[in-house]
């Protein structure tokens, strides 16, 4: 019998299109099928994970996971049954735990013995961290925090002294004046700095709750640069633009950033800079197999020679969506049948 390739959707959500499928779903399947390899598409429903699971474990090779965490409400329940699978030897695409390493915002505090990340970046799990360190970084120069869970920029927030510090003042008093700017829409929220983080708090109580807080770079004005990639294969370079707005700097399409796709080879400091830290990155990220698709978001800098560098604002791999390029379907079809066979050689030696 032939093994199924399983590609994993959830029922609703606004990243469906009219047939009930997420809109890139369907030419994954069609172009897995002109290679020979068998797939189907399975709803996860809670109520039936045990069936789901049995299925798959008899009739699957390997799974693609293409549910967006925003759509799915049993979250725990669906990783705890890939995991089951991955165990049973089903091939994760990408294992649960690989989505939760590289797709937390906490990736970036992980990663600041690299290049990519500056070294005062930091996560706060507690509002006591947050609150003994957050006043010292923004002494220090003006701040991002960014909290672990919601999308397209909400509760991410550009904060910045309105009035400058005395000289030698380590840390900005609670009833300092702030400028406060969400990336949802960049409006702007005038707060005492006490009262901010008190409202902060909602951000790390709960589960999955953390802020991280990392340096403001001017250069976002200049656009946020996303490599989408295939495991490790760059595959193009969406250059995302603010708005021309005064005290634009969030490069969601919601807040009017403008889009543009480049092919790797047009960032070539960028990606070879990244490939060579892979290795690294994987490592401080649990050694999992890398997720099959999956996006890095940079910003420029200025290094201390003066040169532009690179600094990563944050990764996503639970469910990179290619809709508007249905046409690498073909790609990831091809990088799925590769990743199968990579692995049946591994089984046989």
């Amino acid at each position: 019998m032939d093994k199924k390739v399983i590609i994993f959707e959830v029922e609703g959500g606004t990243d469906k299109g009219p047939d009930g499928y997420r809109p890139d779903t369907m030419p994954m399947v069609d172009a897995l099928k002109q290679r020979g390899q068998d797939a189907e598409v399975l709803f996860f429903d809670v109520t039936k994970k045990q069936a789901i699971f049995e299925y798959v474990k008899e009739h699957g090779v390997a799974y693609v996971s293409r549910i967006n965490p925003g759509n799915l409400q049993h979250e725990e329940e669906y990783f705890e049954m890939l995991r089951e699978l991955c165990q049973a030897g089903i091939i994760g695409m990408p294992h649960p735990d690989a989505m939760i390493s590289y797709g937390s915002k906490d990736v970036l505090s992980k990663l600041t013995t690299t290049n990519l990340v500056p070294d005062d970046t930091f996560a706060y799990y507690t509002i006591e961290a947050f609150k003994t360190q957050f006043p010292i970084s923004l002494a220090v120069t003006e701040r991002v925090l960014k909290q672990n869970r919601g999308s397209t920029g909400e509760g991410i927030w550009r904060v910045n002294l309105v009035d400058p510090l005395a000289e030698g003042v380590t840390a900005v008093p609670l009833d300092a004046q702030i400028k406060c700017t969400e990336a949802k829409d960049n409006h702007v929220e005038y707060w005492q700095l006490g009262d901010f983080m008190t409202f902060c708090e909602q951000y790390i109580t709960g589960a999955n709750g953390m802020l991280i807080d990392m340096r403001f770079l001017p250069r976002i004005t200049e656009g946020e640069i996303r490599l989408l990639m295939l495991r490790d294969h760059p595959v193009h370079v969406v250059h995302k633009k603010p708005a021309e707005t005064k005290d634009a700097f969030s490069a969601t399409l919601f807040s009017g950033a403008h889009y543009r796709y480049d092919q790797p080879e047009e960032w070539p400091e960028l990606v070879e800079n990244f490939l060579a830290q892979l290795p690294h990155v994987t490592s401080l990220l649990g050694n999992h197999d890398l997720p099959l698709i999956w996006t890095a978001d940079f910003m420029l800098d200025t290094n201390e020679a003066g040169e532009d560098c690179y600094i990563l604002g944050e990764m996503n791999c639970s469910c990179v969506g290619f809709t508007s390029e249905l046409s690498l379907a073909q790609q990831v079809a091809e990088e799925i049948v590769m990743c199968m066979d990579e692995r049946t050689e591994v089984v046989a030696q």
